[in-house]
């Protein structure tokens, strides 16, 4: 059985991400894309837009020190879903959240993420440690 083609997509956006390709991201993300980013945490809420979505991604980076990981564990993906099971880790001002179990889900369009949720096993890890 061959893989969906979303399943390559999101994968490589992945690596786009560890590697600060925009460029490659900009093909990924839809212009009107909606990023949900759950908890209690200053970075909780909901990004509309390419742009909203580089600046939260850029707080979150600054956040986590340049130390946000993201191990993509497996990728299910059709011609409108996707969802990524990711063992994340990173670290602020000395304190570590490591192999946090995370899924990522996408919804998607003509190959574009137009919707993204962030849902973590410990959303109490992820806001103590985001603040």
């Amino acid at each position: 059985m061959t893989e969906h083609p979303n399943v390559a997509r999101i994968k490589d956006g992945y690596t786009a991400l560890a590697n600060g390709n925009f460029a490659a991201l900009n093909n990924l993300l839809a212009d009107d894309v909606v990023w949900h980013f759950g908890g209690r945490n200053q970075l909780s809420g909901d990004y509309r837009g390419r742009g909203a979505v580089y600046g939260f991604l850029g707080k979150l980076m600054e956040l986590t020190e340049g130390t946000l990981r993201n191990d993509v564990h497996a990728v299910l993906a059709d011609d409108e879903h996707a969802v990524a099971l990711i063992v994340g880790s990173a670290s602020r001002g000395g304190r570590t959240n490591a192999d946090e179990k995370v899924a990522h889900v996408y919804h998607m369009r003509d190959g574009k993420i137009t919707e993204f949720w962030y849902a973590p096993t410990d959303q109490y890890a992820a806001d103590e440690l985001l603040g």
